[in-house]
């Protein structure tokens, strides 16, 4: 929210800070690509070295050029619609993109003025991200300067202001000031949080409203709790299934309320599930390795298990950086000659790292070299700076529009479970995440054979050979789906790829029940993901089926469901959902 002294009585009076920020903004990443190191100039083929920088001068001026004609269409719009007393044509000048919402209100096309402020915010942010595509740097470089330009564009969006949104000004008349004040309360609110709420946090409660499948913690070290969930069938599937949520966020997100429950849906298909709680790290736990993770997590999962069921192997599910684990520690049992898993199915993970997506940009050596230096050694991860980054690749979605509707308009955003977990951050050890982010993100160490050295022995992924099931989502910013479907060249046993809509967790949490987006199966094998999917079939509805028909063939012959949770060895210590889950980031 704007201070009152500093807001302008015409709204178009921000178009002129809205240039001169730009302005400022843009001249040192075309000049110098933002301070970032940059190669040499290239000669083209007539042997001039700054081919290159001359070409992109030229494109920036058409750029320019481009712009000037938008506003003078524009200007020129508002000046007939001033003589003529009606609201001015867009003409040339930019339009809202498609599934843009900030101003698809009547309130921004009612008035002239916010008109013409809306078209010329969005063209001057054409400019501004238009200019960066030009600028003659590095593709990593690159993918910095489109990040902070689109954070810049972002947070500069008229919506965002007080002064310059109508709805917000129409509303706070129409409530006699009221929605400013509720708006106050809830920014209040968040600011104690230190966080932007994105829905009605006091609407759930673990173990009431959501994680409510029924289980037992029957295992518990300084790392995990390693729940059973009770059978729902008289008989199970003789092979147990040992699920590795992301270690970033609270298992419960494949154990929401019961009607979008992945965990409910495996239980009701026979299936004997064990899931593991990663503890909520604190100072106490700073000093844990990727390693222990490893040793302590999965494989420790994995061990208790087989020992509950008395199955000679497992069926094991890897959702994210919980399937990056996974397919370590599997790797780790092959070069020790430890078949353990039957099975494994990956759910949005990376295994080759060769292209991130935007989280790679954001990654760099210094970066690194400063985290190691900091937290390296021992200490903590906060999960609040990890869902700050996750939230700032889509700034408008999961930032700005709760700004606008929580403290410009002043309504409490809605009760909605997938948001509430996603808010419920977990922090990490700061040996474990350093070595997690350098040998990925950074070096992309984990594809090749023997780079890299884990539980003391070097790990080929390659060596992996049990059949896999690979969901990846098409829309996801988090794993990219062709990067994602890498993995089916990493691994070496008979693989299943299958590809949702939507995004990383929205295409993962789409249960049969709700009948809801689509998914495409069946295309054609090989090391290029668009072959596959122009020879893939679209289907409608959720994939959930198809994997529990292959989860099926996995798993065995069925026997009797346990009458109790455990055995002898590991006797139930509490009810689902545990202890270690229930802990808040922090405390």
């Amino acid at each position: 929210m704007t201070d009152p002294a500093d807001r302008p009585d015409d709204p178009t009076q921000w178009l002129a800070r809205y240039f001169q920020a730009g302005q400022e903004m843009m001249r040192p990443f075309i000049a110098a690509g933002a301070g970032t190191p940059v190669s040499a100039p290239a000669a083209d083929a007539t042997g001039n070295p700054y081919a290159q920088w001359l070409a992109a001068s030229k494109g920036f001026v058409e750029m320019q050029q481009s712009y000037l004609q938008q506003m003078s269409s524009l200007w020129l719009g508002m000046a007939a619609a001033a003589t003529q007393g009606s609201t001015p044509a867009g003409g040339a000048a930019a339009a809202p993109p498609a599934g843009d919402k900030r101003f698809a209100g009547e309130a921004w096309h009612r008035d002239p003025r916010f008109e013409a402020l809306t078209r010329a915010y969005l063209a001057y942010s054409d400019l501004m991200k238009s200019s960066v595509e030009a600028a003659p740097v590095d593709d990593k470089a690159k993918g910095q300067l489109r990040f902070a330009v689109r954070q810049f564009v972002d947070a500069m969006s008229p919506a965002n202001y007080l002064a310059t949104n109508p709805e917000a000004m129409e509303l706070a008349i129409a409530t006699g000031g009221q929605s400013l004040v509720d708006g106050m309360a809830l920014l209040f609110k968040d600011l104690a949080k230190g966080r932007v709420s994105m829905t009605d946090e006091d609407a759930f409660v673990v173990g009431r409203d959501i994680a409510t499948t029924a289980g037992s913690v029957i295992f518990e070290n300084e790392l995990i709790e390693l729940i059973q969930y009770a059978p729902c069938t008289a008989r199970v599937h003789r092979r147990p299934l040992v699920i590795i949520p992301p270690c970033i966020n609270k298992y419960y997100i494949l154990d929401l309320t019961p009607e979008n429950s992945f965990v409910r849906y495996a239980v009701d298909q026979g299936h004997a599930v064990f899931m593991v709680s990663w503890r909520n790290i604190t100072a106490a736990q700073g000093h844990l390795t990727w390693d222990d993770y490893l040793r302590l997590g999965v494989m420790q999962a994995i061990d208790v298990a087989l020992a509950v069921t008395g199955a000679g192997d497992v069926n094991a599910l890897g959702f994210c950086i919980g399937g990056t684990l996974l397919a370590s520690a599997m790797a780790v049992m092959k070069a020790n000659a430890e078949d353990k898993v039957a099975s494994v199915t990956l759910f949005t993970t990376l295994l080759d790292f060769a292209d991130p997506g935007e989280i790679g940009v954001l990654v760099t050596g210094e970066s690194i070299d400063a985290r190691e230096a900091a937290i390296g050694a021992g200490g903590v991860m906060e999960g609040k700076e990890l869902g700050l980054t996750f939230s700032s690749l889509r700034a408008n979605d999961l930032v700005w529009s709760y700004v606008v509707s929580s403290y410009l308009k002043g309504k409490s955003p809605p009760a909605f479970d997938l948001l509430y977990w996603n808010a419920d951050g977990t922090n990490l050890p700061g040996p474990m995440f350093c070595w997690y982010v350098r040998n990925t993100y950074l070096e992309n160490n984990l594809r090749v054979p023997g780079r890299t050295i884990q539980c003391g022995v070097p790990v080929d992924l390659s060596e992996i050979d049990v059949p896999a099931f690979i969901y990846a989502s098409r829309d996801d910013h988090i794993v990219p789906w062709r990067t994602a479907y890498a993995s089916t060249r990493l691994l070496a046993g008979e693989n299943t790829f299958v590809l949702g809509a939507s995004g990383h967790i929205a295409g993962v949490v789409n249960p049969p029940s709700k009948n809801k987006r689509n998914h495409w199966v069946g295309g054609e094998p090989g090391a290029d993901p668009e072959p596959w999917l122009a020879s893939a079939r679209s289907v409608p509805g959720s994939w959930w089926p198809v994997w529990g028909e292959w989860a099926a063939r996995q798993s065995g012959e069925d026997v009797a469901a346990p009458g109790k949770p455990g055995n002898r060895t590991y006797r139930p210590l509490r009810p689902a959902p545990g202890r270690y889950v229930i802990a808040k980031a922090g405390s």
